[in-house]
C-alpha cells in the first residue's frame, strides 16, 4: 500500500512539476464557480456550504506551494 502511494507521488508531482500552474488555475475556476453558483435558484447544499469556494482556495494554496518546490 505504502508503495502505491509512493509511485502515485512520484507521478503526480512528475506531472506537475511541468504544469505549474495547472493546480493554481483549477483553484480558480473553482471559485469563480462558486461565485456563478450563488445567483442560481435551487442550488441548494453546495451553495449552502460553499464547497467549491474552500476547495478551490485549498488547491490553489497547495498548488502554489508546490509550484514554488518544484
Amino acid at each position: 500500500m505504502l508503495r502505491l502511494f509512493n509511485n502515485f507521488l512520484d507521478a503526480a508531482s512528475e506531472y506537475l512539476a511541468h504544469r505549474k500552474g495547472l493546480l493554481p488555475a483549477v483553484g480558480i475556476l473553482l471559485v469563480i464557480l462558486n461565485g456563478v453558483l450563488q445567483f442560481i435558484p435551487g442550488s441548494g447544499t453546495v451553495v449552502e456550504t460553499n464547497i467549491f469556494l474552500h476547495l478551490g482556495v485549498i488547491i490553489a494554496v497547495l498548488g502554489i506551494m508546490l509550484a514554488w518546490a518544484l
